[in-house]
């Protein structure tokens, strides 16, 4: 019961609570309603009212500005990254640049100085997403590493010696506007904050890019007027030397870029002065680090040990790389167990570095006192040289090149526009079709190590190569082939990038692309003796194509590239703390003989680009086309295309209006675009060839389906040079043929050519003769022959103007346009028949006017004069007492009929001849009109022509000899034997092996019988020169 009360008793509490709260609340709330509305509230006092402010944090900043080529450029520091040794940041216009400094802490053992140089783009800086699957940055991109080393190489010979703390500095782009590279700025923001920073350095540094446009040098140039110039130049130093230089030329002269150094010098040194300014108002102390140095007892001990045999090793010219390696490590071992005797173990813990400083008084005191090298060399002289282009004959291009123990193997691929690779970056240009990716494995130096990602060297040095070649590569419109060259270094002993460079343009050639100029390279060394007091510059040695030991052991690795006409690329790398400007100028004369020398030996090899034709390299082609079109090719979803890719290989990419595709070879090339034409077909153009298949075979020809299901006729005149009797020999329904656009009909019809895509045959001095005819470039032996060379002179003639009149009474339609002055051919029988099919012959006879009857009694005359031109078993009625006839005489006679055939023509059009068995008499009456003045023509017709034929009559004693097909003219009555009684017509024998032709109307067949003689006319020749005979009717 107590416990229940006790409940009870909190819950009374907790309503009263409740109560109390709610009242509150209601009278500090406004109360609507629909008729009117109050306001309670309680009075509050002042205090209750007032809201607690914050302190606010005043930060010192520190700002300088100063102006370099019209554009203003500030220094800050103060208001971010204030926890790093130091922290600058960089503006120009809109884009700014932070750049941090920091040191570690603890002293590490070591004897290099541990420099981390990290550049970075990010995607905000552009107010944009990264389009990664998380949406954020990943690993550092080529550019980054690039803008890294170009940073790293210009501030790390300004430390102090000794010094070998870890150091890293991370330069970061805050905004940019995409007008500068932020590249040179983060450099600049870089130095400042080492001076800034309690971090010993022996700055500051200048860095500014210059490029030259139409011949004047401009500073500081946007990225659109680096476009339009010749020269992109990004040159570092302090107050009096250069530091690093990197160039990107199109073959400028030494002359001009001396120049370009000459006037980047002091613009960059406008750089220093804000820096120092900048440090006197908010730089920290300088720290005191402990410097790793070695004493000058330890150094005097080690060198006494082993100058004498390091002497005798670079003394000798017959020691390689690996044999000197050897024999110098070997000394090391001696003098270290020299030491453990003595128990020295503070010489021992700096032995490796004591003897590699006194390998490097000897070397270089050798070079300037005696003027040698390591290997015996010249200073001006180059290593002897190996090239060899084409190496990999299945690969698109390749070359192998060598310079002393340097070997590097270079290939070529080529691919689509749409292999190039994207670039993601804040500046530049969004895509690059010009690859060169250089590979160093350890096995090139004989190590063992490990593969990675992307290494900074080997970006570095393959990018060096990039920018030398890039130059002379053919414009993309002339090439728009995506390049990509790999570079293998199979050995290095010394300047591996500049080898580069000569196998990659020998490869460039090798694989049929056009290069301006070939491109060489090779990096120079220097050697110089300094004051230690002054840091001046006493002597100096400059070494041409320096060794890997060379580089090693001197003070710069000077890398020049370019043509017989100047230079495209340049690196300079330096380990002192800068070199005289005028010691680098002259560097570049050297840098020249020796550049000749390897260009004399590359073009000994290969000088001009190979052609493609027969080689396994891959073909690109661009045709236009309207959009839909390209919607037809590409199909749903893209199905269709990629059905094309699938089945040929090839790619395809398809832009506005344009489709561009890429094969592996010709033959893929040509099936891709034979399917494309199948499905969208192409511009028709006159003169261009389309594969197309017969869909239907007529008589006349065929018809065929081509470029994307249009419609073409292939007539029978167009399949072959030779004449084809029959379409269905030459050609069969669904065959693919190649064609040629030839034009268009009066219909708009187009108009294919199978004979145009074929080559043209050769020439023939003799007539064509088919098989199983007689050949009538050879004269029977038992004809007239002439008996001097003027009668063989006269008979040539005859030749000729046969062929002619022939050539004319064909007509000149029956000519084409591809090919020369058809021959006369003489079918055979089965020919023939099948050549009645389609040759129409009884139009042309209906179209011949006739002769009267006077008019064939006057040609039978003449016929029997011609009969004796005949073999004597075909010959009938000949009179054995005429004489001989020439073949002078032969044509006079001819062409006195054709004059006379040809003057009687020219009357009113109507032209009288023989009348025909196939024609009826009724038709000859038809044909004349009754009026008396035809009446009157006819008979004056009729009179001429019967004085003509007895003109010809006098002659006809000097006919003789058997008539040939040489002889045959229009016109000429022969007689003729029935060969054969076909179901259409009769095949003749003229004599002498030559077949005819004669065509039957009505039902003329049971009139003749094979054996039967007739006087046969010839109206004329086919287009195929067949003789087109007409019987000559015996009775009127």
């Amino acid at each position: 019961m107590a416990s229940m009360a006790i409940t009870r008793k909190n819950q009374l509490i907790s309503s009263l609570l409740y109560g109390v709260r709610l009242r509150r609340l209601c009278y500090n709330r406004t109360i609507t309603t629909a008729r009117r509305s109050f306001t309670t509230s309680t009075s509050t006092s002042p205090a209750d009212s007032e809201i607690p402010v914050s302190r606010t944090k005043v930060l010192e900043t520190f700002k300088e500005e100063f102006e370099i080529g019209s554009r203003l450029i500030a220094l800050e520091t103060g208001k971010i990254a204030r926890f790093a040794n130091g922290a600058v940041v960089l503006g120009m216009e809109d884009t700014k640049v932070l750049s941090t400094v920091c040191s570690a802490k603890g002293d590490g053992v070591r004897d290099f100085l541990p420099l981390t140089v990290d550049y970075q783009e990010k995607h905000f800086a552009q107010g944009q997403i990264p389009g990664t699957y998380m949406r954020r940055e990943g690993a550092p991109k080529e550019r980054e590493l690039l803008c890294g080393r170009l940073i790293d190489r210009p501030i790390r010979p300004l430390f102090p010696a000794g010094f070998y703390h870890e150091v890293q500095v991370m330069a970061s782009v805050l905004s940019a506007d995409g007008k500068q590279d932020p590249d040179v700025m983060a450099a600049n923001a870089t130095s400042a904050a080492l001076m800034l920073s309690d971090i010993p350095w022996g700055g500051p540094i200048g860095m500014v890019r210059v490029g030259r446009i139409d011949g004047h040098l401009v500073v500081n140039p946007s990225m659109d007027e680096l476009n339009l110039s010749d020269l992109n130049l990004v040159y570092a130093c302090t107050k009096d030397k250069t530091l690093m230089l990197d160039v990107q030329a199109h073959e400028i002269s030494e002359r001009d870029l001396e120049a370009a150094f000459r006037f980047a010098h002091p613009e960059a040194v406008k750089f220093i002065e804000p820096q120092l300014r900048l440090a006197t108002k908010a730089g920290k102390q300088k720290k005191e680090y402990k410097l790793s140095l070695v004493s000058e007892r330890t150094i005097d001990k080690i060198r006494s040990l082993s100058e004498a045999p390091i002497e005798a090793v670079f003394t000798d010219p017959a020691y390689g790389k690996f044999e000197r390696g050897e024999a110098l490590d070997k000394i090391a071992q001696d003098v270290r167990v020299v030491l453990e005797e003595e128990g020295d173990e503070e010489s021992l813990k700096v032995l490796s570095k004591t003897v590699d400083t006194v390998r490097k008084q000897v070397v270089r005191k050798r070079i300037i006192n005696e003027g040698f090298r390591l290997d015996g060399r010249r200073l001006d002289e180059v290593r002897p040289l190996y090239c060899e282009a084409g190496s990999l004959p299945g690969l698109h291009g390749s070359a192998l090149f060598s310079r002393g123990d340097t070997q590097v193997l270079c290939t070529v691929t080529l691919g689509a526009p749409g292999d190039a690779q994207r670039l993601d970056s804040i500046v530049g240009p969004p895509t690059k079709r010009f690859m060169l990716h250089y590979s160093f494995p350890p096995y090139c130096i004989n190590e063992v190590g490990k593969r990675t990602g992307l290494n900074r060297r080997e970006v570095g040095h393959g990018t060096l190569a990039e920018k030398a070649l890039l130059a002379v590569l053919p414009p993309e419109l002339d090439f728009p082939y995506a390049v990509r060259v790999n570079s293998e270094v199979m050995g290095s002993d010394g300047s591996t990038s500049m080898a580069t460079v000569c196998g990659g343009s020998m490869a460039l050639m090798d694989a049929g692309i056009p290069l301006r100029e070939h491109v060489a390279g090779l990096s120079v060394g220097l050697v110089t003796e300094v004051d230690s007091s002054t840091g001046a510059v006493n002597e100096y040695r400059i070494l041409t194509d320096i060794l890997g030991l060379e580089d090693h052991l001197g003070d710069m690795d000077f890398k020049i590239a370019g043509t017989r006409n100047g230079i495209t690329a340049i690196q300079l790398d330096i380990k002192p703390a800068g070199i005289p400007l005028d010691i680098v100028c002259e560097s570049l004369g050297p840098a020249y003989k020796g550049r000749l020398q390897i260009l004399n030996r590359m073009e000994q090899e290969i000088n001009a680009a190979r052609s493609q034709e027969g080689r396994n390299s891959p073909r690109l082609v661009t045709l236009k086309y309207s959009n839909d079109d390209l919607r037809r090719l590409i199909g749903p979803l893209g199905a269709l295309k990629m059905k094309i890719e699938e089945e040929t290989g090839a790619r395809m990419s398809v832009s506005d209006g344009t489709l561009t595709i890429v094969a592996k070879n010709q033959s893929v090339m040509e099936k891709v675009q034979e399917k494309v034409d199948l499905i969208i077909g192409r511009a028709i153009e006159v003169g261009g060839v389309y594969k197309g298949i017969v869909s239907s075979i007529k008589e006349y020809g065929a018809f065929v389906e081509f470029n994307g299901g249009q419609q073409g006729l292939l007539h029978v005149s167009e399949l072959s040079h030779e004449p084809v009797s029959k379409v269905s020999d030459v050609i069969s329904v669904g065959q693919k043929l190649s064609l040629m656009c030839i034009g268009q009909d009066l219909r708009g019809n187009i108009k294919l050519s199978l004979k145009a895509t074929l080559p043209q045959p050769k020439k023939r001095k003799t007539i064509d003769v088919v098989e199983g005819s007689l050949d009538l470039s050879k004269q029977n032996p038992d004809s007239c022959t002439p008996a001097n060379d003027s009668l063989k002179q006269e008979e040539n003639h005859v030749v000729k103007d046969l062929r002619a009149d022939i050539d004319t009474s064909t007509g000149s339609n029956s000519k084409s346009s591809y090919s020369s002055i058809s021959p006369i051919l003489i079918r055979s029988a089965v020919e023939c028949d099948e050549e009645e099919k389609t040759a129409g012959l009884s139009s042309k006879l209906k179209n011949n006017s006739k002769l009267p009857r006077a008019y064939e009694e006057k040609e039978d005359d003449l016929s029997s004069s011609l009969k004796n031109n005949s073999k004597p078993p075909r010959a009938s009625k000949s009179n054995s007492s005429q004489k001989p006839k020439t073949l002078k005489t032969q044509k006079d006679e001819l062409d006195f009929v054709s004059s006379v055939s040809g003057s009687l023509s020219s009357k009113k059009g109507r032209m009288t001849k023989p009348r025909l068995l196939t024609e009826k008499r009724m038709d000859i009456v038809s044909d004349y009109t009754s009026s008396d003045e035809d009446k009157e023509e006819d008979k004056r017709t009729t009179e001429t022509i019967a004085d003509a034929v007895d003109c010809l009559k006098v002659k006809k004693s000097r006919v003789d000899g058997p008539i040939d097909a040489k002889k045959l003219k229009l016109g000429m009555k022969v007689t003729a034997k029935v060969l054969q009684v076909r179901a259409r017509g009769l095949v003749l024998d003229l004599g002498a092996g030559v077949n005819g032709m004669y065509r039957f109307e009505g039902n003329g067949k049971q009139d003749f019988e094979a054996g039967d003689e007739v006087q046969a006319l010839c109206t004329s020749f086919n287009s195929k020169g067949i003789p087109v005979m007409s019987i000559i009717h015996d009775d009127f």
